[in-house]
């Protein structure tokens, strides 16, 4: 189905629900045959595995349950199963005192042996986890004593704590979970010290997360949370409208699209929330490739498409128009550089100078090569195909041919490895990812990232100066650096910014406190509770 009937249908479903008395004064509030404490979450996806040590498994579930040394929020690092720590004068020693008197859910007892069977485990499996630069820092783990926990860096690494406070890989589990003295290969059990434990879980259909009661921190007023799987955003909607869940959190994949979002918002029978932005959606021109390595045509490309008839046409205003590869708000990325402007007649000059001559078909050839790219998408993703056909548009109009090419997940994920491409869609990680892990990552050949990259004159450069990057202690030379990194890729014209992505909310009004994490992909269940 098209994303416009889809639009349709979902459109006609609420308005038929309203007028027909199935919602009324109701619409908004819990299904009477069901639990007064128990928050129901839709989502598109299963939990599957939440070992915190591994990728497969939901974030948001794995939030609930594992928690890291520190946290991280708008105010900075903050304690969690670290009361306090001490830094070395050369940012090599790590020093973590520990909160006395927690346990896992299992029994066992959080202390600095159980800090580093878990540190342990995660160096262990190395090649895994290389994608974050902090593994690859660490020199040594210590037990102090029962609860002082010692790190050892190889060089002084300015992120540390905050990639400590990531979802994954560093938070804790039992050690008793582990199977013959690793979690690699899978765990027994998913034994936590978080606000909530696993209780319930039925591949595809449901997980049932039960409040810990005997949670170190201030227990979550709900009793539980039912992760219910549902297998397409029509179907959410309707068991919204019928008051049988009370919760949509995200943004494409768990969300209903722009238009059905914009008008129950309006309709006013849902409490709705938007964050503010929280990472950056881009196109990769590939520097690499047949015609994009041409610096100009990947300039072209800049003026040619028009970003705003795609931030408020296709996704209705909900998404701000991106001038930078990274929004201002994101730490060293507020460098005053200037975006383009839409401005086809200058895309038309710069093809004509390049010696890209218009021919009688309305595209553009050069000794005997026609100027014809391919944009890949996720085809799960309707929005990104919408976009793709807008964009089709914009390049016919200064001559370039367009090709569309829808991909399953997978197969998208693997061309982003291979580089075999001329464009494809990326997202930034968001806060607190963004900047240093996302910029980190552009030195992996796996990323769509390093592949666009690769055919830049000084990617070389590039590289190291983001390896020097992440080891300088003093701020005002990591702004300098970034500085120069984000402005060569700027002015490369290898990222064209679409707009910073939101995440947003539907929930019906008996939820109170609900919010945002600093995190994107994290839910704050701990946090709500109904109106009583």
């Amino acid at each position: 189905m098209s994303k416009k009937w889809t639009s349709i249908w979902l459109l006609i479903v609420c308005a038929t629900l309203l007028l027909s008395g199935c919602v009324g004064s109701k619409a908004a509030t819990k299904s009477q045959d069901r639990s007064s404490d128990q928050l129901v979450y839709a989502s598109t996806k299963d939990i599957r595995d939440i070992n915190p040590h591994l990728y497969s498994g939901e974030m948001s579930a794995q939030n609930m349950v594992f928690e890291p040394l520190v946290t991280i929020n708008e105010k900075g690092i903050q304690p969690a199963l670290a009361e306090s720590w001490d830094i070395s004068k050369d940012g090599l020693v790590y020093t973590f005192h520990l909160r006395k008197g927690v346990t896992f859910t299992d029994g066992a007892p959080f202390n600095a042996e159980a800090v580093k069977a878990n540190f342990d485990a995660i160096l262990g499996n190395m090649k895994r986890h290389a994608w974050i630069n902090f593994v690859l820092e660490i020199k040594d783990t210590k037990a102090v004593d029962e609860n002082t926990f010692q790190l050892t860096l190889k060089h002084p690494y300015y992120p540390t704590l905050t990639e400590l406070a990531l979802t994954r890989p560093f938070r804790f589990i039992s050690p008793n979970s582990f199977i013959d003295g690793t979690t690699a290969n899978g765990v027994k059990s998913y034994a936590g010290t978080g606000p909530f434990k696993l209780t319930e879980h039925k591949k595809d259909q449901f997980a049932i997360f039960e409040a810990n009661e005997n949670y170190w921190g201030e227990k979550p007023k709900l009793k539980s949370v039912k992760w219910k799987v549902m297998p397409d955003q029509q179907t959410i909607l309707l068991a919204l409208q019928k008051g049988e869940i009370d919760l949509l959190f995200g943004s494409d994949g768990d969300m209903v699209d722009n238009d059905t979002f914009q008008s129950l918002e309006e309709k006013g029978k849902y409490s709705t929330l938007k964050s503010r932005p929280i990472a950056s959606r881009a196109i990769l021109l590939n520097a690499h490739a047949d015609f994009t390595k041409d610096k100009t045509i990947r300039e072209a490309i800049q003026y040619a498409v028009n970003k705003s008839s795609i931030a408020e046409g296709i996704l209705n205003g909900s998404e701000k128009e991106a001038e930078t590869l990274l929004a201002p708000n994101i730490p060293y990325a507020d460098l005053g550089l200037k975006g383009i402007k839409y401005n086809p007649d200058k895309a038309n000059e710069l093809l004509e100078a390049d010696g890209w001559e218009l021919k009688g078909d309305g595209y553009r050839y050069k000794d005997g090569k026609k100027l014809e790219i391919t944009i890949y998408y996720n085809a799960d993703n309707a929005q990104e195909r919408t976009i793709s056909e807008s964009m089709l548009n914009d390049l016919k109009e200064v001559g370039i041919s367009l090709k569309i090419l829808g991909e399953e997940k997978q197969a998208f994920l693997d061309r982003q490895k291979t580089g075999e491409f001329d464009l494809m869609y990326s997202l930034s990680w968001g806060l607190p990812y963004d900047p240093h892990t996302y910029v980190s990552s552009f030195r992996v050949p796996a990323t769509g990232d390093y592949q666009t990259q690769v055919g830049l004159e000084k990617k070389e450069w590039l590289d190291q100066t983001i390896t020097d990057l992440m080891i300088e202690q003093d701020d005002k030379k990591r702004q300098d650096m970034y500085r120069q990194i984000l402005t060569y890729l700027h002015e490369e014209y290898v990222y064209l910014p679409l707009t910073y992505s939101v995440t947003k909310v539907i929930y019906n009004k008996d939820v109170k406190g609900v919010g945002f994490n600093l995190n994107q992909y994290e839910v704050p269940f701990e946090k709500m509770y109904f109106n009583e």
